[in-house]
């Protein structure tokens, strides 16, 4: 477990600078005080089952094939690790505080892809899993939001969530917008937040309903449109660097 503590502080070091300036002195943060920032390396802890939002490169046996996304019970899987980046195209850089309303994206550690969602049947539930990519014009985005309507309709679930891209390729299916909860302006350790994806505007969610084979024994992680006790999530584990915003 010290080891691989050890070289996530390094890998924050080292490798997350590259794409963000240099990185600041990362820290290991026990206090509920402290802030999250880009280029944090954190794992996401489900309020109400303790399980750990997860991925590992296996994909999906059905829907869209991509890399899955999970819950995991254990605390010391490598495979939990995220790292919290900003949306493209705007001023924010690593060290930045976080405020509650702000679209981020969260980048799987171990495999490099993004947490995403996407328009195909979800494994257990049967919810719907998204599969959608950017839109190259304005009339693919209408197609898309019409596809939702139809495909989605007055469902309260939204899909399965997945892994998916690159380093280099991105959408908006991997925005997720920070909402915290109670009176907090800028996102903190062990403090209770939603995650709600921008194009669906369903809530990160998961449950007790858990996989046999794919992932045996993991949770399986979708989303509802509705505000519930099953989608709230606490930073738990991880390298936090120091803000350099205003808190």
């Amino acid at each position: 477990m010290a080891l691989s503590f050890f070289g996530i502080a390094l890998f924050v070091l080292l490798g997350l600078g590259s794409d963000h300036g240099s990185a600041p002195s990362a820290h290991a943060a026990t206090s509920e005080e402290v802030q999250i920032t880009y280029g944090t390396v954190l794992k996401l802890l489900h309020e109400k089952t303790k399980f750990r939002l997860h991925s590992h490169d296996v994909p999906y046996g059905s829907g869209s094939g991509q890399q899955s996304v999970t819950s995991f019970p254990n605390v010391d899987d490598s495979n939990s690790y995220w790292i919290v980046r900003p949306q493209p195209g705007t001023s924010a850089k690593q060290g930045d505080v976080i405020k509650s309303g702000t679209i981020i994206r969260l980048q799987h550690m171990s495999t490099r892809k993004w947490l995403h969602s996407h328009l195909h049947a979800s494994p257990i539930s049967g919810n719907l899993e998204n599969c959608f990519f950017l839109a190259l014009n304005w009339k693919l985005k209408m197609l898309q939001l019409v596809l939702i309507l139809l495909i989605w309709g007055p469902r309260s679930s939204i899909p399965v969530v997945s892994c998916f891209g690159s380093e280099s390729e991105s959408d908006t299916g991997d925005y997720w917008r920070l909402l915290i909860e109670g009176s907090g302006k800028t996102w903190k350790q062990d403090q209770r937040v939603r995650l709600q994806h921008v194009d669906t505007d369903g809530y990160l969610h998961s449950h007790n309903r858990k996989y046999q084979r794919i992932a045996g024994g993991q949770q399986e992680v979708c989303g509802v449109r509705e505000k519930r006790a099953d989608n709230v999530w606490l930073a738990a584990e991880g390298v936090y660097l120091p803000g350099t915003g205003s808190k």
